[in-house]
């Protein structure tokens, strides 16, 4: 029986980039059924502005049944009142306590810099629980929610794929001199994981140190899982995208236990919108890793070798890793190159 994955276009960009990632898909041949849904600001917008979520009631129904979802950019409105974020939603409702965002960089970009590690960030917690109190008209309090069994679980998955890819160092970022009770309880969690792990190297390092140091030697890191809290990591892996030469090479995955949501780590860029111009990477990337965590590993295998090879040859690439191609054509040139792959 095929999976079934929920794919959400989003606002600004996102139904450009997320139509070039699933023909991507067709054209390898995926076989999981797909359902379009819609979510986001512009369709909440369009409707009135008058449900509490920007998710409608007939797309979370859909996404229950589904094994996976893939979320195309959408905006969040910055205005009190104005809903919470279609990912900060689904992650606390279908539990994706894992945030993941492989960083690697590509020979052409960086010649004289070689970065491949992995940005864990704990994605349920932490001052995206989204709760804040207004105490008066001059002053308001954000609550940072740290619990230890959602550090556990966030913990041992980050040990998991470190078992999976060999990576021996586990870096956890902080800012435990000051947030005593909060990351105190953090930290306590790793350590107590990694004690069942003999071999895992184990470091912590504060927040601010940790931009200082992926700007002046950012190879440490690498083949290594750096982890954190929500807001902590959110920040550094965004540093870590502009090391590596573009956030819109940055694709990511939010795990939990039994559900996946797949996305590029870029915003919805709505003064971009209809242009052709941005790049596709991150999201046919994203839409790569989907189809693997649906069973056909040998999709992502082709998309993500032929992305690789596409990047370096620079014959084909957008402006922002110093190409003029458009989006359109750099997504021909990688489903080409994978469908050519897929045959050998």
């Amino acid at each position: 029986m095929a999976k079934k994955t929920v794919i959400i276009k989003g606002d600004g960009i996102g139904s450009e980039v997320v139509d070039l990632m699933l023909n991507v898909l067709k054209e390898c041949n995926m076989q999981a059924e797909i359902i379009n849904c819609e979510a986001g600001s512009e369709q909440w917008e369009k409707n009135g502005s008058k449900d509490k979520s920007y998710i409608p009631d007939v797309t979370m129904e859909s996404l229950k049944e589904s094994d996976a979802c893939f979320k195309g950019p959408t905006t969040t409105i910055p205005k009190p009142g104005a809903p919470r974020s279609v990912a900060v939603t689904l992650r606390q409702k279908f539990e994706l306590y894992s945030n993941i965002r492989p960083i690697k960089t590509y020979e052409r970009l960086t010649p004289n810099r070689n970065l491949d590690f992995v940005c864990f960030r704990e994605a349920t917690e932490g001052l995206y629980s989204g709760m804040e109190v207004q105490i008066s008209d001059d002053a308001a309090i954000a609550i940072r929610q740290i619990t230890r069994n959602s550090c556990r679980r966030f913990v041992l998955s980050t040990l998991e794929w470190a078992k999976k890819y060999n990576l021996k160092k586990m870096v956890v970022i902080t800012k435990r001199n000051i947030l005593k009770k909060t990351d105190g309880i953090f930290w306590d969690e790793t350590q107590n994981c990694v004690k069942e792990h003999n071999d895992m190297n184990l470091e912590e390092i504060y927040i601010d140190n940790m931009a200082q140091q992926l700007v002046v030697n950012p190879e440490q890191f690498n083949n290594s899982v750096i982890l954190s809290t929500n807001l902590f990591m959110d920040i550094i892996s965004e540093l870590a995208s502009g090391i590596v030469g573009s956030i819109g090479l940055i694709y990511s995955a939010n795990m939990g236990d039994s559900y996946a949501m797949f996305e590029a780590a870029h915003g919805s860029a709505p003064s971009f919108k209809g242009q052709n111009k941005v790049n596709p990477t991150a999201t046919i990337l994203a839409g790569a890793w989907m189809a693997e965590y649906l069973g056909e590993p040998h999709i992502k295998e082709a998309i993500f070798s032929a992305t690789e090879h596409v990047i370096n040859e620079g014959k084909t690439i957008t402006f922002d890793i110093g190409g003029n191609a458009s989006t359109s054509q750099m997504a021909d040139a990688i489903t080409i190159l994978a469908k050519e792959k897929l045959r050998k």
